[in-house]
């Protein structure tokens, strides 16, 4: 490295901004051939991989320098590539004040109102900033080495995603055209674009794809993903770039906490999202397609809320006329008459029409003359004045907008004019009309897609129902979780909060239901909430700061999950009420139905309060399942399964509304966008059900075992076989035995049956099994299939063979095997091997067979074997016996062996 202390003269650095990419580093390599006496300094630090790729290959080609030894004074010229922002170079900010400083600026990022300004500056939208210098290094002739085409081509490539993304224009193909001219290697930039990812990046991109949540903002679909890695992983751009590629994105915002740092990195292939506006914000920077930022002193919940108000204050809406309109529209001549008019409102059941004269034939357009409306038709049909001609009673002052007008200016022409109809004209031209009606249903999807903390009915319109259940409490809740409600009361008023118990737990309770799963909702800060909970009654926390939730474990082992209401729903930042209750309000509406939005408040002023803001209790009592809002299941399509189980559970009927709303979300298959994951855990907690079979029947009757696989369906066969599997597991219960075992693994095997290995794999892949439950599913179940098999043929079974087949399988198959069998004595057999057999040991050990004076080896196992065998089928009883059947029948005896 060039020692820049040790030089007496004025110097010109090249640098660019802090954790630079490719390009960054193949533009600065082309500005040393623009400046040959410069130095190559790094701002800061540079992702990992680009530093291996400067130690092991290419760092000779640069005249670096290390930043700490550079004497700031001493500096001339400063050259800034792929940057010209001051929050993105580091320690050279501090310098672009001096007036003495010459300032050179390459770049192709778009102009910001905070730009560092240059004396010479060469700024074009191109998708590489080493393009614009291999153009410069091209026009002056100056001569290059094909190790450094290779570098400079490697920025090209990755900026343009190998020329694949928008961003990328003729200049980067004729820059990377002359690089391959001179010698760039594509076999070494293949290898660095298309580098594999590491372990802990794949684990890291599989968090952030799970992580996933959908917002739809005006109109735009943007995904927002959140992760947390306590190193920091390189390449974090890379991973954003390969879900938005495996997930077919438009829009992403990557945020990490890497180490002490939140690292955003943002991706847009949509005009109506410029990315690059919205990292400034953070002091990041980049393109309109593609940008990334770095934040201190900020948690991931804050940036995630800073995130979102930006994004509804600068995502453009695509809600424009041309997008609302219905084409072509209704229109009628003006001299129709009223009669006919009614006619054509009733064929096309339109409320109103457009009043169009045709064109003369010295005006070639038609012309816009009014619009009448149903309402004044039928009035003139009253009044028997069917025959008069509609330009008599249209309306003729009406105004219009343009296929560009956004929604604003539409709400404003409708509403403002009372207009019924607001024609849309293209250059004088009617090509469509937006009704009052879908003026109304473009606001409510609005309003319900708007962040919550807008929802002007829960803060204005809803009243909560309260009354007092403390007496009913006391009656129904044991006295220990009693006092423990309780304390959790005292603790948080001690810190200024409100503490709420919510959901299952007090659904349960009026429905006289055992259920010690307690769900506390705090209005304030959870996680601290905890903290000092635990402190003071001696319990241990593990928290979850993602989420401001946390669990409190006591010395016994009971939990009780606490969550943060302002964490947690105050998603947005703006200004909510401070009125009481407004947190748990919010917390209540974003529930799955209106059965589970009880809370009962635990303050030692109101306790025992039972808040109920959506009728709930009247549900309970008609036993009927009702989501809180229309778009419940689009929002999260698993709430279907939740519907399905607490009906069958609870013995409830499903709502007329949210049945419907259930085989509309099916129509429209929203359940596309679940993972397997939470699929099988949907599934998995039907088929823990004491009895899942209705349940299975109803996702069969709303087309949603197809969701699971295709090939699973309802038949003759599978009904009794499931009846047997309840029945075979209600036999085990009764057993009591202290060994747990999968539930679900016996009722899905059975649910499967007639699937073969290859659809089975299938099944396990798409729901995202772990290892060892697709071994159970995937390959033992076949084996349990033909061992039945074998038992089902041999008309008599000895123990010792039924022992033998089935000593080496899980309870799960055991069970399944017996509930499969029709046949009484293959049931009766496998029964008596688990009650009974299976418990069976030998009394003889190998100590026995050595102090009889038979050598150690394979021997031992036979010997052993045999006694089991007797044992098994009745022929020895007692130790004793064991023995003298050792003595009497082994080959190996020590006399034996003597001979």
């Amino acid at each position: 490295m060039a020692k820049a202390k040790a030089l007496n003269k004025k110097i010109t650095v090249i640098t660019t901004h802090i954790n630079a990419d490719f390009d960054a580093m193949a533009s600065m390599l082309a500005a040393q051939k623009l400046y040959p006496d410069s130095l190559v300094v790094f701002p800061g630090s540079h992702e990992k991989n680009l530093r291996n790729f400067f130690v092991q290959s290419m760092v000779y080609l640069f005249n670096m320098a290390d930043i700490k030894e550079i004497d700031f004074s001493i500096i001339e010229r400063l050259v800034l590539v792929d940057t010209r922002q001051p929050n993105r170079i580091g320690k050279f900010a501090s310098l672009v004040e001096r007036s003495d400083l010459d300032v050179h600026i390459y770049d192709h990022h778009p102009a910001m109102a905070d730009d560092i300004k240059g004396s010479h500056e060469i700024c074009e939208s191109t998708g590489a900033t080493v393009s614009i210098l291999t153009e410069i290094i091209k026009e002056k002739g100056i001569d290059i080495s094909p190790d450094e085409a290779t570098v400079m081509c490697l920025g090209i490539y990755e900026d343009t995603g190998s020329f694949t993304f928008s961003s990328t224009c003729e200049k980067d193909f004729i820059a990377a055209a002359f690089l391959l001219s001179k010698g760039a290697n594509l076999n070494i930039i293949s290898d660095l674009i298309s580098r594999e990812i590491s372990t802990e990046q794949v684990g890291l991109l599989n968090d952030m794809i799970q992580a996933a949540t959908h917002h739809n903002i005006n109109g735009i679909e943007i995904i927002i993903t959140t992760v947390t890695s306590d190193n920091y992983l390189a390449d974090f751009a890379l991973l954003v770039h390969k879900m938005v590629r495996m997930e077919n994105l438009n829009v992403i915002f990557a945020i990490a906490l890497m180490e002490n740092k939140i690292y955003i990195v943002a991706r847009s292939r949509i005009s109506e999202v410029d990315v690059g506006v919205v990292v400034s914000h953070f002091g990041g920077g980049g393109h309109a397609f593609a940008a990334a930022a770095t934040v201190k002193d900020k948690t991931l919940a804050q940036t995630e809320q800073e995130l979102l108000e930006i994004l509804y204050k600068t995502v453009r809406s695509r809600r424009r006329a041309k997008n609302l309109m219905s084409s072509p529209p209704i229109s009628i001549e003006p001299d129709v008459n009223c009669r006919e008019a009614n006619n054509l409102l009733t064929r096309y059941n339109v409320n109103a029409l457009l009043v169009i004269k045709k064109p003369s034939d010295t005006d070639g357009k038609d012309k816009l003359v009014g619009f009448i409306t149903r309402q004044v038709i039928e009035k003139a049909l009253y009044h028997k004045l069917d025959h008069v001609q509609v330009k008599e009673y249209m309306t003729t002052e009406l105004a219009t907008v343009e296929p560009e007008a956004d929604l604003p200016e539409i709400q404003d022409k409708i509403i403002g004019n009372k207009q019924r109809v607001l024609p849309v004209a293209d250059k004088g031209i009617i090509t469509g009309v937006i009704t009052r009606t879908d003026l109304l249903n473009t606001l409510v999807r609005q309003y319900q897609k708007v962040p919550i903390d807008s929802f002007k009915p829960l803060k204005t319109t809803l009243q909560a129902r309260t009354r007092n259940i403390s007496k009913f409490m006391k009656e129904r809740i044991p006295p220990r979780l009693l006092n423990i409600l309780q304390t959790i009361g005292e603790v948080a008023a001690e810190i200024g909060y409100s503490a709420y118990v919510v959901g299952g737990f007090v659904r349960d309770l009026f429905l006289y239901r055992a259920n010690e799963d307690i769900d506390i909702v705090i209005e304030g800060d959870g996680i601290a909430f905890a903290k000092k909970y635990a402190v003071k009654y001696s319990a241990r926390v593990h928290s979850y700061g993602k989420f401001g939730t946390a669990v409190i474990i006591f010395p016994d082992g009971f939990k009780i999950d606490v969550a943060s209401a302002r964490m947690e729903y105050y998603k947005f930042p703006a200004a909510l009420p401070t009125v009481e209750m407004s947190s748990i309000k919010l917390d209540l509406y974003r529930r799955d139905f209106t059965i589970n939005t009880l809370a009962i408040h635990l303050n030692r002023n109101r306790f025992g309060t039972l808040i109920d803001f959506f009728s709930a209790q009247k549900d309970i009592k008609k036993k009927s399942i009702r989501v809180l809002h229309n778009l419940s299941f689009v929002e999260d399509p698993t709430r279907i399964f939740r519907a399905i189980r607490f009906k069958q559970r609870f013995d409830f009927t499903i709502g007329k509304l949210t049945a419907g709303l259930i085989k509309n979300a099916v129509k429209m298959d929203f359940f596309k966008r679940l993972s397997g994951r939470r699929v099988f855990n949907e599934l998995r907690q039907i088929l823990e059900e004491e009895n899942p079979i209705p349940a299975i029947k109803s996702l069969n009757d709303y087309n949603l075992l197809k969701v699971v696989h295709p090939s699973i369906k309802i038949n003759k066969e599978l009904i009794p076989l499931l009846n047997s599997v309840k029945k075979v597991l209600s036999w085990h219960d009764l057993l009591f035995l202290e060994k747990s075992y999968l539930k679900w693994a016996v009722c899905f095997m059975s649910l499967i049956r007639h699937c073969d290995k290859k659809t089975s794999e299938e099944i396990c892949l798409r729901l995202e099994l772990a290892p060892r439950y697709r071994t159970i599913i995937c390959n033992e179940r076949f084996k349990a299939d033909r061992c039945l098999l074998l038992l089902e043929r041999n008309r008599q079974i000895q123990n010792s063979f039924l022992y033998k087949q089935l000593s080496g399988f899980k309870t799960e198959l055991i069970l399944y095997m017996m509930a499969l069998t029709k046949q009484e004595r293959i049931k009766k057999a496998i029964s008596h091997y688990f009650t009974k057999l299976r418990y069976i040991n030998t009394s003889v050990t190998g100590k026995d067979l050595m102090k009889m004076g038979i050598k150690p080896g394979p021997i031992y196992r036979q010997i052993l074997e045999s006694v089991l065998e007797a044992k098994l089928n009745g022929r020895l009883k007692t130790r004793g016996e064991e023995l003298l059947f050792v003595k009497n029948n082994s080959k190996y005896s020590a006399t034996d062996e003597r001979r």
